[in-house]
């Protein structure tokens, strides 16, 4: 019997129907990974694996990616890779793209994604992407995509998200709980928590923000809370941002606090010399380019401060602006500028260790700043200061005001001008830091005294009084790690003058042991002798300071000043001899010795010198000729001179009839 032919039309529809049915069965998306492989390594310049690929078709169609795992790059270690995830799935709407040829993403949600961000001792880190070209090729990147391109996302969630920081240069290493929160809100905010080291301090912190993919919407104010404790510092954020990419449209209020201001620059990266405790408060905003803090007040020690603070960034070191004012200010809590324990035992909020390092500080030997001059970091910022201060307090503080413009370029630091108020008059000048080999500082300065008020520097004393108004200049040149250091190792000269006025008969009669007029004036009894003249002249030479010409002229007797003053040791050997221009019942014609050392001076008549000197002293051409040249250097108000100048004519030798 013969065979039966198979009809030709079943072969034509059941071959593909059969091929169908087998593609049905054995169909897998995870043919398309190789290609979702390769996309995503271009993207983002780094190999990208994944383990299975769902697609669930429809309208708006639903891709699934499983074990995602984005690698290290060369130089790392393969595991753990920089990040991977349990699940990607991101939901397309096909028909937006039939209709608009707009890619529209209505959600996007990460499953328990992992993220190692690490870096390397030598600065290289796995968080650095070179993106635009595929893994291991050197291909040019592809054109960016067009605005008009960019994908429409809905919504974006993180379940159960986690990070790993580990940054030797910052000496940080802390885990990030990363997740959004659906809340009362229609869009998920992000949510994030924060444990463990960063700069060597503990750090824990919690910022809750808005939806992520609200970021991209200019018009609606993106919320923002934060609050970081790093150490004993606390940082809080609190507002909102119109245009979070962008930073701009900042309604953001800032909160710091802490025992030191110096620790806040592995934060802001803005190097702050030592302060007390603090407290500032003020708004934050980013335009143009320059990350703001602005209309802050608060308070630093014993001293308020207020003002604004401006960082630009994008060069090769942030430069700093910085326009600050303290309407009353106490001195010692300045005291870090100058390698002092800033702030005092008494100081409101000091730690224990503070107030340790205070009443070491105040109970040492040494009177100048030994400790090295705090200026942490100072190459890592460019900085320009503007900072006045209305008030001056502080115990034996002549001074009444201040103001400095401070420039820190490459290290370098320039002080132009500083200016403090005395009285009605004023201590100005330029000082110049450059930086040394070994951590040390090579100092300029060079400094004007102008007119400065002798009642005011009296009162600083708590004991003598006096008036009149001081003239001079000072130059200094030294090189050391610490304030002492650098008077220590200086050269240099310091000259002043004042021509009239008057000084409480103690510190004039001390010189001459005039125990009468002396005794009244401790008990408080007014006293005081008028001035004709005072010149001083003294020259630093390798941090001994040399009286070369101390004269004080006043109304009845001349007291000239001769020895040194050794600023490294603190030590002191001063002579101040007085000759009475007229006998007087009670002097005992002596010279006064100071010596010792600058925190515990001795003072007592030099009792080897017992001989008698009468009436005005002998060889007084000698005594006053170097007053002559002196005279041109000092300023004087208008007239303020002419007694001086009758001091060394009646101090020159008569001249002879011709």
């Amino acid at each position: 019997m013969a065979a039966r032919r198979i009809p030709r039309w079943m072969i034509w529809t059941g071959v593909p129907l059969v091929l169908v049915i087998l593609l049905v069965i054995f169909w897998s998306w995870d043919w398309f990974i190789p290609l979702a492989e390769s996309r995503a390594s271009a993207a983002l310049g780094r190999k990208v694996t994944i383990e299975h690929l769902h697609v669930r078709l429809g309208r708006v169609t639903e891709v699934s990616a499983d074990g995602v795992r984005v690698a290290n790059p060369d130089g790392f270690p393969d595991d753990p890779p920089f990040a991977r995830a349990e699940r990607l799935s991101a939901k397309l709407d096909v028909m937006a793209y039939w209709h608009e040829r707009a890619i529209v993403i209505p959600a996007i949600e990460v499953t328990r994604p992992v993220v190692e961000a690490r870096a390397l001792e030598d600065g290289r880190a796995n968080y650095e992407f070179s993106t635009g070209k595929p893994a291991g090729e050197s291909q040019p990147a592809p054109p960016p995509a067009s605005p008009s391109a960019a994908p429409r996302i809905g919504l974006l969630r993180i379940v159960e998200g986690q990070a790993h920081v580990a940054i030797p240069k910052l000496r940080a290493d802390f885990q990030m709980a990363i997740a959004t929160r659906d809340e009362d809100s229609d869009q998920p905010r992000i949510a994030v928590e924060a444990k463990g080291t960063y700069a060597g301090q503990p750090i824990t912190g919690t910022a809750l923000g808005g939806a992520v993919l609200a970021l991209q919407e200019t018009g609606k104010p993106w919320p923002i809370e934060m609050q970081i404790a790093n150490g004993p510092t606390r940082v809080s954020l609190n507002g909102t941002l119109q245009n979070p990419l962008e930073l701009q449209g900042a309604n953001i209020r800032l909160d710091l606090r802490g025992p030191d201001m110096g620790l806040l620059q592995p934060l802001t990266g803005v190097p702050i010399p030592k302060t007390p405790n603090y407290q500032i408060a003020g708004m934050l905003d980013y335009v143009d380019g320059r990350v703001r803090f602005r209309d802050f007040n608060g308070r630093m020690g014993n001293s308020d401060l207020s003002g604004t603070i401006t960082v630009t960034t994008g060069d090769e070191k942030p430069f700093v602006e910085a326009d600050l004012r303290s309407r009353r200010v106490d001195f010692a809590d300045l005291g870090g500028f100058i390698g002092e324990e800033p702030g005092r035992a008494t100081t409101p909020g000091q730690s224990t260790q503070q107030r340790r390092e205070v009443a070491r500080n105040e109970s040492r030997g040494r009177v100048l700043p030994d400790d090295p001059i705090n200026f942490p970091k100072i190459d890592a910022a460019n900085v320009r200061l503007n900072y006045r201060a209305d008030s001056i307090v502080g115990r034996n503080i002549p001074f009444d005001s201040m103001r400095a413009a401070m420039e820190v370029k490459d290290g370098a630091i320039t002080l132009h001008p500083l200016a403090v108020s005395v009285g009605t008059g004023q201590i100005s000048g330029d000082i110049a830091l450059t930086p040394q080999d070994g951590g040390r500082l090579h100092a300029r300065a060079d400094v004007q005294f102008q007119r400065l008020d002798v009642s005011r520097l009296m009162q600083a004393t708590n004991t003598f009084e006096g008036a009149g108004r001081i003239n001079g200049r000072a130059r200094i040149d030294g090189t050391g790690k610490s304030f002492a250091d650098i008077l220590g190792s200086g050269n240099g000269e310091v000259t002043l003058g004042m021509s009239g006025g008057n000084l409480s008969a103690l510190l004039v009669d001390l010189s001459g042991l005039r125990i009468g007029n002396a005794l009244l004036s401790a008990l408080g009894v007014p006293g005081r002798t008028t001035v004709q003249c005072f010149v001083g002249n003294v020259v630093l030479q390798r941090g001994v300071a040399n009286l070369r010409t101390v004269i004080v002229d006043t109304e009845d007797v001349i007291v000239n000043a001769t020895g040194n003053v050794n600023i490294a040791r603190e030590a002191l050997n001063v002579r101040l001899r007085s000759d009475s221009k007229s006998f007087t019942i009670g002097a005992i014609p002596t010279s006064i010795l100071i010596d010792g050392s600058f925190r515990n001076p001795d003072i007592g008549p030099d009792m080897t010198e017992l001989a008698a000197r009468g009436g005005i002293i002998g060889g007084l051409a000698a005594l006053v000729a170097p007053v002559a040249g002196l005279l041109p250097t000092i300023q004087f108000g208008t007239g303020e001179d002419n007694r001086c100048e009758s001091l060394v004519r009646g101090g020159r030798p008569a001249r002879s009839a011709r």
